[in-house]
């Protein structure tokens, strides 16, 4: 089957919360070979414009479409399949006791503490996936002994099984020491120049998590687009002033961005 040019393409889609308007006049397409990364305040609509992606909220205006299919149009609950997605929310969920090998299985169905017998096709899918997100050795290791980065690599293990075209990673450093966050992103970099990765989606605060393989960037604030496009042109220290409301300066080295925060706008100390 031929898989659409376009990934994902949002077209102003409108949410509101009671009288206020959380995510308006937001355009964004998403081509086959990009990897996108996603960065703003906490407030700025990130996590209301990943739950209209993944269909968990519905927005009162505007269209969403993945793969060619509109939102509306098709069953958003099968075409969710086509969205991989690793978060905190999914990590806190996972039973202490399940092995890795069926956490991995689960995401075929799109079920956490998945009990039905998985079949040998989906445990020789599963043991191949924790390979390529280089934990085989963990197949038979409790979610409740795995460290926090191998948690991580599990699930992206997990939502990979699905053979996802989107994999959307939604803060997925949070929560990881320093050492295990740079080895994680070493990993993320590997995974996305593979021939068969499915695109990347990375949603952070940190500009120092968006590593080279990420080739584009939408920055939001107050619901909106503040920039987007290629990395080289939106990813600056005037853009991220705005998007932070803050003296930023920001550092390039070996492809790696560092940023650093001055006083506030409007400090005169």
């Amino acid at each position: 089957m031929r898989v659409p040019r376009t990934v994902l393409a949002v077209e102003r889609p409108r949410i509101r919360r009671g009288d206020t308007e959380i995510l308006r006049d937001v355009s964004w397409r998403v081509e086959r070979g990009q990897h996108w990364a996603m960065i703003g305040a906490n407030g700025s609509g990130k996590t209301s414009l990943l739950s209209a992606i993944t269909g968990y909220l519905t927005p009162t205006d505007g269209e969403i479409s993945l793969l060619g299919r509109r939102f509306g149009h098709a069953d958003w609950r099968d075409l969710r399949k086509q969205v991989g997605l690793v978060s905190s929310a999914v990590r806190q969920m996972m039973s202490e006791d399940e092995p890795a090998l069926e956490t991995v299985v689960s995401g075929k169905y799109a079920v956490i503490d998945f009990r039905g017998p998985a079949t040998r096709a989906d445990r020789a899918r599963a043991i191949w996936l924790l390979r390529r997100v280089e934990c085989g050795h963990l197949a038979a290791r409790r979610w409740g002994v795995l460290s926090q980065g191998e948690r991580q690599r599990v699930l992206i293990g997990r939502a990979l099984m699905a053979k996802p075209r989107l994999l959307i990673l939604d803060e997925p450093c949070a929560g990881l020491d320093p050492a295990a966050r740079e080895h994680f992103l070493q990993f993320l970099q590997r995974l996305g120049h593979r021939r068969t990765s499915p695109t990347l989606v990375l949603v952070t605060h940190h500009v120092e998590e968006i590593m080279p393989v990420f080739s584009h960037l939408l920055v939001l604030r107050n619901g909106q687009i503040l920039a987007g496009g290629r990395k080289a042109e939106a990813l600056t220290a005037s853009v991220l002033s705005r998007a932070f409301d803050a003296t930023v300066k920001l550092r390039k080295r070996q492809g790696r961005f560092a940023m650093r925060v001055g006083p506030e706008r409007g400090d005169g100390s």
